[in-house]
């Protein structure tokens, strides 16, 4: 490999690398933590998500959670 097109490869990882970072964060401060600390409390880990099987319908989950969540963050009751 010629020296430019060496020096074009090595800016162009660092770019990435930059990059890669860059999503990292803004994915960091998008979520403030708040999926993975759901993951980790078992809020997905499926009990009592579901009503019974035969009745087609399906519990709470992850949508109520997420509604939970927002009610608490505007000072709701829940």
């Amino acid at each position: 490999m010629t020296e430019s097109a060496r020096k074009v490869a090595e800016e162009t990882e660092q770019r990435l690398d930059d990059l890669a970072e860059n999503v990292q964060h803004r994915f960091d401060r998008i979520t403030k933590g708040r999926f993975s600390d759901q993951i980790q409390a078992g809020r997905f880990s499926g009990r009592g998500d579901r009503v019974a099987a035969d009745s087609g319908r399906v519990g709470h989950g992850a949508g109520q959670a997420r509604s939970d969540q927002h009610r608490r963050e505007r000072g709701g009751s829940r």
